[in-house]
């Protein structure tokens, strides 16, 4: 593959949220994105979402991940047979566990076993070097979104925030080099706890439109009891597992269900409201990425909380469904140059690093 020409790369994501697996194609040269392709979604079902969540917390080398990365593999194998041909893919993986304090990170799917079954180059383990090197491994999509707002030609701030099973929020002025220009982390739990409630109390994977929430009552004790955590006082960047907040849930079983949609979601918007004092500038715009922009009341309450516009990133031609997965495209192409990932007020790593590694098809396993 072309060194410094755009390629067309297919990325991949499975998110903490545990719906599915996006992917989509990209043509670019790890700098500038010079044109987006088709996309694709393929979900997990019921079965494979319960398959999924029993092994979440698990580290390599536990019981029972080896029928979980079988089916990590099939389902991105089928993706591959949706999607025109790329030089090269960007495979994340399923995240089940991350704990960068502790210099460690896991990612279930082998890169490698994906190369050889699709045929094609995989960029993959993207975030264990950067944790090695005492870096917190998340978020990675920074790089992209300094990508996106050069490619809508932004002449000042913006904030770009994905809420998917956890909230990453980026601001990023393209006017500067990714290393001056950007400002990453976790804002804290988004739709992953109000999704295990509903699941567990409804049956239903996720509140749809944010019906729920919408009919229900705040509890503000709950809330401000949230924000007490000692992660809302620490420095960017940062980063946060999935399960870090502990049973959320748990805080408001004793609620009914409506009024206990609605102080979830209530605590997902406060943990945005919260990082957003941290950006060294207050942007004029938010684009919200991510399951969560199709809640209406995250959307409403976001809009009432926030000192910025909040804009549906679809709403400036952009595909919220598939941002994270073009930004593993995106990163695959910049392993494939040898240009950083990752820097030092994205993931706190000490230096700009080129995290990944790639896998060929010839590549014996």
């Amino acid at each position: 593959m072309g060194r410094n020409k755009p390629i067309w790369v297919t990325g991949f994501m499975s998110g903490t949220s545990l719906d599915g697996v996006d992917a989509a194609c990209l043509l670019t040269d790890g700098v500038d994105i010079s044109e987006f392709g088709p996309s694709a979604y393929r979900p997990y079902s019921a079965a494979e979402r319960q398959i999924l969540q029993s092994v979440l917390g698990s580290w390599p080398g536990e019981p029972g991940l080896e029928p979980v990365a079988v089916l990590i593999l099939k389902a991105h194998l089928e993706l591959c047979s949706q999607l025109p041909p790329g030089e090269l893919i960007g495979f994340h993986g399923q995240t089940l566990s991350h704990d960068p304090q502790n210099f460690r990170t896991h990612q279930l799917g082998s890169g490698a076993q994906l190369a050889q079954q699709a045929g094609v180059a995989v960029a993959w383990d993207f975030r264990s070097e950067d944790v090695a090197r005492g870096g917190q491994g998340a978020p990675l999509a920074p790089i992209f979104h300094w990508a996106l707002a050069r490619y809508k030609q932004m002449q000042e701030p913006v904030a770009i925030l994905n809420l998917g099973g956890v909230g990453n929020l980026t601001w990023v002025d393209a006017r500067l080099p990714p290393e001056q220009g950007l400002l990453a982390f976790d804002t804290g739990p988004a739709n992953a706890p109000l999704n295990d409630y509903m699941l567990k109390t409804t049956g239903q994977p996720y509140d749809a439109g944010g019906a729920l929430a919408a009919s229900g009552r705040v509890d503000q004790t709950i809330v401000a009891s949230f924000l007490q955590h000692p992660y809302f006082t620490r420095a960017a960047p940062k980063s946060l597992d999935r399960d870090s907040f502990g049973d959320l849930a748990g805080l408001v079983a004793q609620l009914d269900p409506a009024d206990a949609a609605a102080t979830l979601t209530a605590m997902s918007v406060a943990a945005v409201a919260a990082g957003a004092a941290l950006m060294p500038v207050t942007p004029k715009q938010m684009w919200i990425s991510g399951g969560g922009r199709k809640n209406s009341e995250i959307m409403r309450q976001l809009a009432l909380n926030l000192p910025m516009e909040v804009i549906d990133i679809d709403d400036i031609g952009l595909d919220g469904d598939m941002i994270e997965a073009q930004a593993f495209a995106y990163l695959a192409a910049r392993v494939a140059r040898g240009l950083p990932t990752s820097f030092p007020a994205t993931t706190a790593t000490k230096a700009p690093l080129c995290g990944g590694k790639i896998s060929l098809p010839e590549t014996k396993l």
